[in-house]
Parts: structure tokens; C-alpha cells; sequence
């Protein structure tokens, strides 16, 4: 791809810091996003700021500017990526308790973290046949790719990843584990937790999959597979170009060609995942919201619907809701 296609840069940040007045900036980070045609999402909360954000490069710099400005974001960390469009609908910035929801306040990266792992070093790590690899991220994504030999947790959203590691890990027989997610952030937390359990030696993917696939040459790689991004481009190849993946706006899962041949896939509806599983009353709603993303499309207008990270928030509820609704079926089975 040559650089006028590659019109967009996608930028991937966060940092973990003490920003006890975060909610003072929502107004002033939001009108700098808007400002210089800076989409994307970003979550702030008392312990730092995370998210992505895309723009042409003038407005990425904007944005680094003024961020920057902020005390206590100063120097945050980020990753950048390009693309030929413009991956996010909205401008929005989020109050949150969490930058990354783990749903266990007790742990601070600033104070307990595991050993960060430069790329070029990633291989040699994980190829030592005591490290035990976990990859931190959730079921969707892995699916979609992940390192050679790494242990999937099955997990729909990452406040399973304690429960995860109480069911499957242990301190005591476990003594190297090596941990990566897509940005090195969850990794933050996830290697804290771990250290608070009792794992001594705990180490994780500096800069996270993005960053190895950027350093690390596609020949050397042990990465298998696409790696999911929270933004339209969905996946991205081992060159971080937009992979072959597409969401489906029935179910939100990634959804590839042999999906989207198949008389179950209906563009903007439905994909063989979710197929059997849409009432009438959906499958009307979602060519609905089809009709006018076409609309809109035609006319040279975004589209005002939910960017891919809401989209995801959304499928782990759905995703909680029924597995919820399953253990009270099994409960009240058993209650009989």
C-alpha cells in the first residue's frame, strides 16, 4: 500500500497514572478530537487514560499535543498503524472506573507489574519449554490468531480472567508464565493480578502483539494468524494492513469469505454464527439499520451507529446474559 492510501494513522494509547480530576478533562479532550477530525474512543478514569483514535496526520499530532499537555498523561505510550479510511464513526471520550475493566480494585500496575519482554526477545522466551503462555485477550480474538502454543483462557470478557487463572494456574507448579494481549494494557493488570497471587516469575509482551508484528520479521514470527484491532478495520495482517475479516452487525462476531458465502450470511443481518438464533423482529431492525448505513454511504455521510469497540462491549453482555441464563437453568435442574 503506498502512502497516499495509507491516508489514515490509527493510534492505539494508554497510561496508567494518578489522574484524580480526569473527569475535568472529558470537555476539553472531546473538543480537541472534534477539532482536528480525531475519531475514535477513548476511556479515562482516575487510573490513566486508554483507547484508539485515527486520523490524517496532522490531527494524530494534534492530538499527541494536547494530551501531552495534560500533566498526567504526559508521555503516554502509543502504537500507530495506517490505513486508506478513516476505521471510526465518532468522537468520543468515556468517564470510566476502569481503563481496563478487570473488575478487581485492589490491583495497580504502579506499584506491582510483571517483566516487560522486548519483541526481539518475545521468541526466545516462549520457545522455553517451562514457560507456561497465556493469552490475555478474549474468545473472538483468539480465535482469529494467536502465538504458537499459547493457552486460550475462553474467557467473554477479561473480569473472567481471575476466575481463569484460581481454575487453571498455580504459583507452585506454574513458575515462568508469559502473558500478551493486543496493546500491552490488559497485560498490565493481568501480570499485576498474577504477582499479587503468588506467580514470581511473570513476564509480558512489551507493546503487546501490535508492536511484535511491527518489529518482528513475518519469517521469524511465531505469531498464527490475524490479530483483532478495536476499530473498522476489524483484523490486521503480520504488516498490520487491514486483514480478511469483516464484523457481522447481527451477532458483532469477525466473520471471513467462506461466512460470508454462505446462505446464512445476509449483509448487515445475519452470518451462520447467529443465524438460527435471530427472531423475525431482529432480522426486520438490523436491514433497517442496513438500509440506512447504504443510505448514508451514497449520500458520502458517516454513518452514526456504534464504533467496533461498543460493538464488542455489547456481544460480551449478550455473551454474559446467556451464560448466566444457562447456570440458572442448570441450578433449577438440579433443584428438582
Amino acid at each position: 500500500m503506498s502512502l497516499l492510501e495509507e491516508r489514515y494513522v490509527v493510534m492505539a494509547l494508554y497510561k496508567f497514572t494518578p489522574f484524580a480530576d480526569f473527569a475535568n478533562w472529558r470537555e476539553g479532550i472531546q473538543s480537541a478530537m472534534m477539532d482536528h477530525h480525531v475519531k475514535g474512543s477513548l476511556l479515562i478514569a482516575a487510573e490513566g487514560i486508554n483507547g484508539t483514535v485515527a486520523a490524517e496526520r496532522d490531527g494524530i499530532e494534534a492530538i499527541k499535543k494536547y494530551l501531552n499537555s495534560i500533566p498526567a498523561l504526559a508521555d503516554f505510550s502509543y502504537k500507530e498503524s495506517f490505513c486508506k479510511e478513516q476505521p471510526f464513526n465518532r468522537s468520543k471520550v468515556k468517564l470510566k472506573k476502569e481503563i481496563v475493566t478487570m473488575g478487581v480494585p485492589a490491583i495497580d500496575p504502579l506499584k506491582v507489574v510483571g517483566s516487560y519482554v522486548k519483541p526481539e526477545d518475545w521468541n526466545a522466551l516462549i520457545s522455553d519449554p517451562e514457560v507456561v503462555l497465556v493469552d490475555t485477550r478474549n474468545d473472538y480474538e483468539v480465535e482469529l490468531g494467536t502465538f504458537k502454543g499459547a493457552l486460550d483462557p475462553n474467557t467473554t470478557s477479561f473480569r473472567e480472567f481471575p476466575d481463569y487463572v484460581a481454575k487453571t494456574l498455580d504459583p507452585n507448579k506454574h513458575k515462568k508464565v508469559a502473558m500478551f494481549c493486543t496493546g500491552g494494557i490488559r497485560c498490565e493488570k493481568s501480570t499485576a493480578y498474577m504477582k499479587e497471587q503468588g506467580f514470581e516469575e511473570v513476564y509480558h509482551l512489551e507493546g503487546g502483539i501490535l508492536k511484535y508484528l511491527e518489529e518482528v520479521d513475518e519469517k521469524e514470527s511465531l505469531w498464527e494468524g490475524e490479530c483483532f484491532v478495536f476499530d473498522g478495520r476489524v483484523t490486521v495482517d503480520h504488516q498490520l494492513q487491514p486483514g480478511h475479516y469483516e464484523l457481522c452487525h447481527g451477532c458483532r462476531h469477525p466473520i471471513d469469505e467462506d461466512a460470508r458465502n454462505s446462505e446464512k450470511f445476509e449483509e448487515g443481518v445475519s452470518c451462520p454464527k447467529c443465524f438460527d438464533s435471530l427472531s423475525d423482529e431482529q432480522r426486520q431492525r438490523f436491514r433497517m439499520r442496513q438500509q440506512q448505513i447504504q443510505r448514508a454511504k451514497a449520500q458520502g455521510q458517516d454513518h452514526i451507529g456504534g464504533d467496533v469497540h461498543s460493538l464488542q462491549e455489547q456481544n460480551r453482555a449478550r455473551k454474559q446474559a446467556l451464560k448466566a441464563a444457562q447456570r440458572e437453568a442448570s441450578l433449577a435442574a438440579q433443584r428438582k
